[in-house]
């Protein structure tokens, strides 16, 4: 038995869904059902009825539910205590974030000048554990994530952008209307590996009383870009931040999705009751108005 099982029965049972727990917790539905059915071979009994359209706890499930959030509070607990107080914040997120984390930083080493800010490079389950284990103060996330001992705090949204081929029957456009999109196939990673993207596209086109038309899944290690290039009916989606000048060349086309319908929540994942650092707290804040530049900045004088 590990935390993550526990993490995971939990995410289950509060769901009464292996689909929906597997996207809250950012993984695929076979690696859930995976990890529970290791759960129960090893405690000996069967932790959710299966048997109806509606997954419920077993009578052990429910037993065993305060018991796995209790544990999962005390290894936050412990991992907490085991951590140096230390002058420093460090910020665990991927590549895309960082235009807007060294905004932030740069705000935030104005007002704290000895304050040492790292920013480490991580894959999103191991900067959710790093904020877990003390080893980070802040995680930056697109989506939400509902943890015991971590609370999550919004910090604006990022617009997804259209890019097809300058081949594309809709490329003489700079703005597009979901429902014309309908016609055309859809390129993204597989759904396990890039879960929140699925279901807002599919969520917005749910909206507007279209489906989207999937096409073959890209392989997780190729730049979608090329492939609408070599499957000029295709379309693929990214997210603003990441379109670099590649994007703008002349055998690809950006457009903005007219009813800016495709959008993702921002958030920062941190261990509940950290916010109580003023240093921290005033991050947070610099991060939210890196997000949003609408946001106004925190007052110089306000207090730690």
């Amino acid at each position: 038995m590990d935390f993550r099982q526990l993490r995971y029965f939990l995410a289950v049972s509060e769901e009464l869904s292996f689909s929906r727990a597997a996207e809250k917790c950012f993984i695929s539905q076979s690696a859930i059902s995976h990890q529970i059915n290791k759960l129960e071979h090893e405690l000996g009994t069967s932790l959710f009825d299966r048997s109806t359209r509606v997954v419920k706890p077993t009578p052990a499930g429910f037993r065993l539910v305060p018991i796995a959030q209790q544990v999962l509070a005390l290894e936050t607990q412990a991992l907490a205590v085991a951590q140096e107080p230390r002058n420093r914040i460090r910020i665990s997120a991927n590549m895309t974030f960082a235009p807007q984390s060294l905004d932030a930083i740069a705000q935030v080493r104005g007002r704290y000048p000895d304050l040492d800010i790292e920013f480490v490079i991580k894959s999103f389950a191991d900067r959710i554990d790093a904020v877990s284990s003390g080893d980070a103060d802040i995680a930056l996330i697109r989506g939400h994530l509902d943890r015991p001992g971590l609370e999550t705090v919004e910090l604006g949204t990022e617009r997804l952008v259209i890019v097809t081929s300058s081949q594309h029957p809709l490329s003489a456009f700079s703005t597009v209307e979901l429902g014309e999109l309908a016609h055309y196939p859809l390129l993204l990673p597989p759904r396990g590996s890039q879960v929140l993207l699925h279901s807002v596209v599919e969520d917005a086109f749910v909206e507007v009383g279209r489906r989207v038309q999937l096409g073959p899944p890209i392989a997780r290690d190729h730049t979608a870009t090329l492939d609408v290039i070599t499957n000029p009916r295709a379309w693929t989606v990214l997210f603003a931040s990441t379109v670099s000048s590649d994007a703008a060349r002349p055998g690809l086309r950006v457009m903005r999705e007219a009813a800016n319908r495709l959008t993702v929540p921002v958030s920062g994942v941190v261990r509940s009751g950290s916010l109580s650092s003023g240093a921290l707290s005033f991050m947070v804040d610099a991060l939210r108005q890196a997000m949003d530049p609408a946001v106004p900045p925190t007052p110089p004088d306000a207090e730690d």
